[in-house]
């Protein structure tokens, strides 16, 4: 009989994590946070990153529903020597077989205002602290002969709007990044996917809507619900629903997903 080759229709579909070390960067809430709690109910050991301690505390405090475990990290990702600590610090503790590169910012600005040293800030934050990670945590991967990487994109990295600009620039950049790494290492067991969040209610968005309400003269509330209507499912995102397709690219389910860039935004894109 020939042996069940991943994904064999007989075999049952595999979303545990047991065993897996995880690292999930700029963790404190949204995304990232469902994120943190999904993988580690899943059975992950993972460990997590972000700037404030008081919401590192509070996250490393949550009690998986399985096997796994959480432990935080308070670092900066947009500050190189920082991320060396972290990465130094996880390292030590074993090696990683999923990185979910999540931490980002998007302060909306005046492209003809913007100097070059913000630029360059968002550039260390939202690009370089994914290309720093993976670097780190590749050679554990190949080692093991199995792996996972996930760039949190964004929608904005197909649909820039001007307001965001050099956010969107990050975010393509991230894409491009994964497919080639893609390419690269899928022989190696490593696997590395992107994922496109659309409107997603989260603080981030919160305070976007807030910086735009007060450049237009009206309030955040308004902003969101106009901003909902442009999805054909007539609502904002969670985070938990995000989490849940990182969880599905980071489980062995997803053993023939490699290079993807997958949209979560309710059907908002418009391109086939």
């Amino acid at each position: 009989m020939a042996a069940a080759l991943p994904g064999d229709r007989r075999q049952k579909m595999q979303l545990d994590l047991d065993g897996k070390r995880a690292v999930v960067t700029g963790a404190s809430l949204g995304i990232g946070a469902a994120t943190v709690r999904l993988l580690s109910d899943m059975g992950a050991e993972v460990e997590f990153c972000a700037r404030n301690r008081d919401a590192v505390e509070d996250l490393a405090a949550y009690q998986p529903a399985r096997d796994g475990s959480v432990n935080g990290h308070v670092a900066d990702m947009g500050d190189r020597q920082s991320v060396e600590e972290f990465l130094s610090e996880v390292s030590n503790r074993g090696p990683v077989s999923i990185l979910v590169n999540n931490v980002g910012a998007s302060p909306s600005r005046n492209f003809q205002y913007m100097s070059d040293e913000e630029w360059a800030e968002l550039h260390e934050l939202n690009l370089m602290s994914a290309v720093r990670c993976t670097r780190h945590f590749l050679p554990d991967m190949r080692d093991q002969k199995w792996g996972r990487v996930i760039m949190i994109a964004s929608g904005a990295a197909k649909y820039p709007g001007a307001a965001l600009v050099d956010y969107a620039a990050t975010k393509a950049a991230m894409v491009a990044t994964g497919k080639a790494l893609a390419g690269k290492y899928g022989r190696d067991g490593v696997l590395v996917n992107s994922v496109l969040p659309g409107l997603i209610h989260t603080a981030m968005w919160d305070r976007a809507a807030g910086e735009v309400a007060d450049a237009a003269g009206t309030s955040a509330a308004e902003i969101l619900a106009n901003n909902s209507k442009s999805v054909p499912v007539g609502r904002y995102g969670s985070a938990e629903e995000v989490a849940n397709v990182i969880a599905f690219l980071c489980s062995d389910a997803a053993s023939y997903v490699n290079g993807a860039a997958i949209d979560v935004d309710g059907g908002q894109g418009t391109h086939v």
